[in-house]
């Protein structure tokens, strides 16, 4: 469903990604690890179309996006969460949600109508006329979810979703994106937070200095947990 390959990202004279390639199957999740300032926030944003592409090429499913501004990319089928969530901090529950409705392409009917986002995510039914400034670290998250849900999209970008969130809420979380999975949305992941990666990871990737350098199963990444931490992952 969603295919990088060879992508490479200059910052001017910076060559921040280095010849990645990442292929993801419809319905799966897709989790990078990494430490900061490797390149992943970026290599999702050159995904979206916020960052232009030097070299290499991106498709979702039989569709070449390579190059396509962020409008067409999300036309498209890609919905982005980024880091920070970055809400509108003075626009309702409701009207957050709807920003990303307008966009919608979908002849058939919403898979995500305004009613499923309220019962997948109740904590926003009971605060949807509250506005953005006024939720929580977590409720936040969860509205740039549900907003990034109502486009109807086949992929989901995901950026350190549960950074400064609490363990409960974290859980919440993952159950909600591994729901998603289940839906069939394809989900790629960026994360810090390595047990929440695990939990809900199809695979785990790990970037280092803009280059994809490990894949495994969750299950053989717990294997091999310590070295990889010491070898990757360690500052």
């Amino acid at each position: 469903m969603l295919r990088i390959e060879g992508m490479n990202t200059h910052y001017g004279a910076s060559h921040v990604l280095q010849g990645v390639d990442l292929d993801m199957p419809q319905g799966r999740i897709s989790a990078v690890l990494g430490r900061n300032g490797v390149g992943k926030t970026t290599m999702v944003k050159t995904i979206m179309g916020l960052v232009a592409l030097s070299a290499g090429r991106v498709a979702i499913g039989d569709t070449d996006i390579t190059g396509w501004p962020p409008h067409l990319v999300a036309r498209a089928g890609v919905a982005y969460v980024p880091e920070g969530r970055l809400i509108f901090p003075d626009l309702t529950v409701i009207e957050n949600i709807k920003v990303g409705e307008r966009e919608a392409r979908n002849g058939r009917g919403r898979k995500w109508p305004l009613p499923r986002l309220l019962e997948l995510f109740p904590s926003l039914r009971e605060r949807s006329a509250n506005r953005g400034s006024q939720l929580s670290g977590g409720e936040q998250q969860m509205l740039a979810i549900a907003r990034a849900l109502v486009s109807d999209p086949k992929v989901m970008l995901l950026d350190e979703p549960s950074q400064g969130l609490a363990p409960l809420v974290v859980r919440e979380l993952a159950r909600v994106i591994q729901l998603l999975r289940d839906e069939g949305v394809t989900i790629l992941l960026v994360e810090q937070n390595m047990k929440l990666a695990e939990a809900v990871a199809d695979e785990l990737h790990i970037m280092v200095k803009g280059r994809m350098v490990y894949s495994a199963t969750p299950a053989v990444f717990r294997a091999e947990e310590d070295q990889i931490r010491a070898r990757f992952l360690t500052v």
